[in-house]
């Protein structure tokens, strides 16, 4: 005999099926609702529960993921028609809310971009950082110069980039010297999913010296159900110490893999801690 729990994820994987299958006709939510014999504001709820986003981000990001592909054989146009959206403009404000740039800006990796980026010393190693003129844009520790600096460009395969240390990186990079009161001037340019975001807006609540779980993440952020996408989400952090993944440890008390190593991942919880406490 099913389990009312077995039946509703049969529900939720029927409405993605429906979603995948039909995104070109850009249907809402009543009509995915329908397709599984559910309320829409039932379904609402279930789907968002289960799968840690909204049926309507759901069709966006497999909408965006489609265009994507579109985008390095055909025009803009060609994408947004083929995607089932009504005008490139509906295309350009979808690149814009999800990757945080142009349909034309991808379709060129990032090629009207501009980055500076710098090495930097912090107390867990070597630092590569790198912003826009709108904000900071990655961090991540490198032990060598020119495999961090490989590795920011396949993040964004064709834009300019100059080395060059500016005001958005050193404000930054204050966050190590504990100048708490720069903190405000931190601007980050961050692409990502809604739910990505999500998670890393609830990342950046965690206090110095504080720990959280994955579960509490996804309970944070409404979709206490999906705490391996919030591990997924986490482990995409593209800005390493400013959005504190660090403080994230598994349920069990186990600190638990990190981008950048588990011993340097050990290092920076008992650092923080020991600043905490001061």
């Amino acid at each position: 005999m099913k389990t009312q729990e077995h039946i509703n994820y049969n529900r939720i994987a029927a409405a993605i099926d429906y979603i995948r299958n039909h995104f070109r006709e850009q249907p809402g939510l009543d009509e995915v609702a329908e397709s599984v014999h559910l309320s829409p504001a039932h379904f609402q709820r279930m789907f968002t529960e289960w799968a840690g986003t909204s049926p309507k981000k759901f069709l966006q990001y497999i909408s965006l993921e489609y265009a994507k592909g579109m985008l390095k054989e055909s025009t803009i146009f060609d994408a947004a028609f083929e995607t089932g959206l009504s005008s490139t403009s509906r295309l350009h404000d979808l690149f814009i809310a999800i990757e945080g740039m142009t349909p034309a800006e991808y379709k060129h990796g990032g090629k009207n971009l501009v980055i500076n980026y710098s090495f930097a010393e912090s107390p867990f190693g070597n630092l590569v950082v790198a912003a826009t003129p709108k904000g900071v844009c990655y961090m991540a520790f490198h032990d060598e110069e020119t495999a961090g600096f490989e590795d920011l460009r396949a993040k964004f395969p064709n834009a300019t980039f100059q080395r060059k240390l500016d005001l958005l990186q050193q404000n930054a990079l204050f966050i190590f010297q504990h100048d708490w009161s720069k903190l405000p001037e931190i601007k980050l340019h961050l692409r990502g999913t809604d739910f990505q975001l999500k998670v890393w807006e609830s990342l950046l609540k965690i206090p110095l010296g504080k720990l959280s779980t994955y579960g509490t993440i996804a309970a944070n952020i409404g979709s206490p159900s999906a705490s391996r996408a919030v591990g997924t989400a986490i482990g995409s952090n593209p800005v390493a110490y400013l959005i504190p993944c660090h403080r994230v440890i598994q349920s069990g008390g186990t600190f638990g893999d990190y981008m950048w190593g588990s011993t340097r991942k050990t290092a920076i919880i008992g650092w923080e801690a020991a600043r905490a406490g001061q």
